[in-house]
């Protein structure tokens, strides 16, 4: 693979529809793959919608609301890894032999789990990943955290990816550069994105040697879906694309894989970590 064409999804689903929400996820489906697109990133919870019951607004413990009807249905209401939904896009995957990751609140344990699931061209499952640093000040303290950063290879590729939140914790771009990722996909579902948060995931680019795209859905000081290569000692801007706060649609970055991995074969960070003084990292915040 020399050149990686991701189409990046900036819509925001408010429907709690799965239905209709997947219908809309197959029209962009085939618009990324008539783009000769070899990847599609969704963003945030795109097929349940980024919604939570109005009982959350009162920030009970969550055991208080277990017995909430509304709560209950949107436990049982996640998708679970063998649904219809999931099979119907896997099979669009196929038919389109375009790369997907898909979004939704998923079944865990007991509560739902912010997830992305990472599809190859043939509709196979290459990865799940759920949301590790969730948003416990707000709404999702009613998730269960996911509890591992993980990478696939999609051909030869190596992706990782983090939900949203997790892009303020410098640990999860270097647990995904640690393992080997190349490119890292990002659903999001957030305001507030100029500009620091540009800002924040061209660094991380930087800092780890690797791809960045994310994905978010437009609105006022939301949008800027946006890619960013490693790349800056000998260019002025490492950036690929940024879209506007409003614009809807479908918005594309192309990375060049072999400038991106000659320009990690010859550049030094990451290289020599000196980890015998990073003690405080593996320590949980209160020791």
């Amino acid at each position: 693979m020399n050149k990686f064409k991701i189409a990046l999804v900036q819509h925001k689903t408010k429907s709690t529809d799965v239905q209709e929400n997947t219908a809309l996820a197959l029209r962009y489906i085939a618009e990324a793959k008539q783009a000769n697109a070899d990847f599609i990133l969704f963003p945030e919870c795109f097929l349940t919608s980024y919604t939570f019951p109005e009982i959350c607004e009162t920030f009970q413990p969550v055991k208080s609301l277990e017995s909430d009807p509304d709560f209950h249905a949107w436990c049982e209401n996640a998708l679970h890894d063998e649904c219809d939904t999931l099979n119907t896009i896997r099979q669009a995957a196929k038919r389109h032999a375009i790369g997907v990751e898909i979004t939704a609140f998923t079944q865990r344990k007991k509560y739902p789990q912010n997830s992305a699931y990472l599809i190859d061209r043939n509709g196979a499952v290459l990865m799940k990943y759920s949301k590790v640093h969730t948003c416990d000040f707000s709404f999702e303290r009613y998730l269960e955290s996911g509890e591992e950063f993980k990478v696939c290879h999609f051909e030869d590729l190596c992706l990782g990816t983090m939900i949203c939140y997790d892009r303020e914790y410098p640990e999860s771009t270097r647990e995904l550069m640690l393992q080997g990722a190349e490119l890292i996909l990002i659903p999001n579902d957030c305001g507030d994105i100029k500009p620091f948060r540009l800002q924040e995931l061209s660094v991380a680019a930087m800092q780890n040697q690797v791809g960045v795209a994310m994905a978010n859905p437009p609105g006022e000081k939301a949008g800027c879906s946006c890619a960013f290569h490693p790349q800056v000692w000998d260019c002025q801007d490492n950036c690929l694309t940024v879209t506007s706060e409003s614009e809807a649609g479908l918005i594309y970055a192309t990375f060049d894989i072999d400038a991106l991995r000659a320009y990690r074969k010859r550049e030094d960070l990451g290289k020599y970590r000196k980890v015998n003084a990073y003690r405080h990292l593996c320590l949980n915040s209160n020791d």
